[in-house]
């Protein structure tokens, strides 16, 4: 008892110093990114990038700007190959001993995100611990440490390559925590790097219906599949029946909205939800306020922000801008810098200010994930918010989607098909699709020029999945688990003729 109550009191003094510090680069914002930017320069100066580009020449933004280019990651994968070979000093000082492999949702190719040492503890790290401070702060009376907290990863095995190691960024998180947040998580260490995610999910399920947990941490999609199987296997009617004392779901990765209601009812009582938007590129933010579906963006974390207006995204030499000059409403597609050695990264994601004191966000989508074969410009917040309208008119539940064009052949228009896989169906399938399209109209005027009269758009083609037809079309890829995830829009049909296919 003597010793949680020690624990309990050091918890308690770091917290206060972590708030007082997250308010000094909310109240300076501006020099704290300034801070940011020339600090990273000066490290990296005399490493093989930092040489190229004129590093220690760097005297202004726009000197930045000027001197070193936007790049994706096919732009900068030669120099982070080098770094995975064991060479220094190439894009950041040192050697680079741990690579995020991630094949994200664009395309199939693998991609590996060097975790420096201190992108590992100055990002990563310290966005875990700010997640937790900012809860308790929001919540004094929270039980949080008198509790374990659930935390749900990818396939979390690590490979020896070179002389680096490479895996799903949970993995290197696991493998790399203190023994004091080994004492307070399940499942164990040894479970969480567990690789065949069936398996896994079975020894997780078997460790943590024996435990006391007072917080779940994890991608939303995955995390239902989790608590169904623990409900199954522990034969009861809700999560609050096994886990009374849970208070919180810290969640990423993808939109909570499609399984808000769902969470609502598996659990069995209101709990609260904070969202944090983090990547293997690194922790971007955290909502910082209860019952808010915006999130502080985290301004002393290593990274250096820039965003590029999403009307000027396709454009030769598109304009872009720091912090200093973002505007609130305006779709970004964001820019990093990172103490993981990215220069001016596209990262693909976009965001919307919701605030600039203190700068706010949401996360709107991705830079190739939208619906754009006919002018129409759909984008993830349009369909969300649409769907949300549909399921709650016609008393339905949806577990996940997909959506792509069909282009228009010879005099006959196009439309938007769709997957819907259904918690819940619909009282009434025709009136759903008509709620869905016509809340589409009403919130883009694009899209509702193009459906006028059906001329360009017809009325969109809806299909109903089979049970679990997004799991087993991922697990045939062999993605099962973290933030693996079948693209909800896409402006070609690469994702959505597989799963027709799969699903006759």
């Amino acid at each position: 008892m003597a010793t949680k109550a020690l624990f309990n009191t050091v918890v308690n003094w770091f917290i206060r110093q972590r708030i007082d510090q997250i308010q000094n680069f909310i109240d300076h914002p501006i020099e704290t990114q300034k801070g940011v930017l020339f600090s990273q320069l000066f490290h990296a100066e005399d490493t093989e990038y930092g040489k190229k580009y004129g590093f220690n020449s760097v005297s202004s933004y726009q000197d930045f700007k000027n001197k070193v280019p936007i790049v994706t990651y096919e732009e900068i994968e030669p120099y982070i190959e080098k770094a995975r070979q064991g060479q220094k000093d190439v894009t950041w000082p040192g050697y680079i001993k741990h690579f995020a492999k991630s094949s994200g949702t664009t395309n199939a190719k693998s991609k590996f995100i060097p975790i420096s040492a201190e992108s590992l503890e100055y990002c990563h790290m310290k966005a875990g611990k700010d997640m937790v401070s900012i809860y308790a702060n929001n919540h004094p009376e929270n039980q949080l440490f008198n509790y374990k907290n659930l935390r749900l990863g990818g396939s979390s095995e690590l490979y020896a390559d070179f002389n680096t190691k490479f895996g799903d960024l949970s993995a290197i998180l696991i493998d790399n925590l203190p023994f004091w947040v080994e004492v307070t998580t399940t499942p164990s260490k040894k479970v969480s790097l567990m690789g065949e995610w069936e398996s896994k999910l079975k020894a997780i399920t078997s460790e943590v219906k024996n435990e006391d947990v007072g917080s779940i941490l994890g991608v939303p999609s995955w995390m239902m599949v989790l608590l169904q199987r623990v409900i199954k296997e522990t034969d009861i009617n809700n999560i609050s029946e096994l886990w009374p004392n849970l208070e919180v779901f810290f969640h990423g990765g993808i939109s909570f909205k499609p399984y808000r209601e769902q969470y609502r009812q598996i659990i069995g009582k209101n709990i609260n939800y904070y969202e944090i938007y983090n990547a293997s590129e690194g922790f971007f933010g955290i909502q910082d306020r209860s019952n808010s579906d915006e999130m502080l963006l985290m301004l002393d974390y290593g990274i250096f922000y820039e965003f590029i207006p999403m009307d000027q995204f396709h454009l030769f030499n598109p304009k872009v801008v720091s912090l200093e000059d973002v505007e609130i409403g305006k779709n970004y597609a964001m820019v990093i810098t990172t103490n993981g050695g990215l220069w001016r990264y596209l990262i693909g994601d976009t965001v919307v200010f919701t605030s600039i004191s203190p700068f706010r966000i949401k996360i709107t989508g991705r830079t190739k994930h939208y619906i754009n074969a006919f002018g129409e410009e759909l984008m993830i917040t349009n369909v969300e918010s649409a769907l949300t309208k549909a399921c709650e008119e016609t008393n339905a539940s949806v577990s996940d989607f997909t959506g792509a064009p069909v282009f228009m052949k010879e005099n006959e228009g196009g439309a938007h098909e769709w997957i819907f896989e259904f918690c819940r169906m619909p009282d009434n399938l025709e009136r759903f699709i008509d709620v869905f399209d016509n809340h589409l109209k009403a919130i883009n005027s694009d899209y509702e020029a193009k459906r006028y009269n059906n001329m360009t758009l017809k009325r969109p083609i809806v299909h109903i999945a089979k049970p679990n037809l997004f799991y087993c079309w991922l697990e045939s890829k062999g993605k099962l688990g973290g933030q693996n995830k079948v693209p909800r829009l896409s402006n070609d049909r690469e994702y959505i003729d597989p799963l027709l296919e799969l699903n006759k």
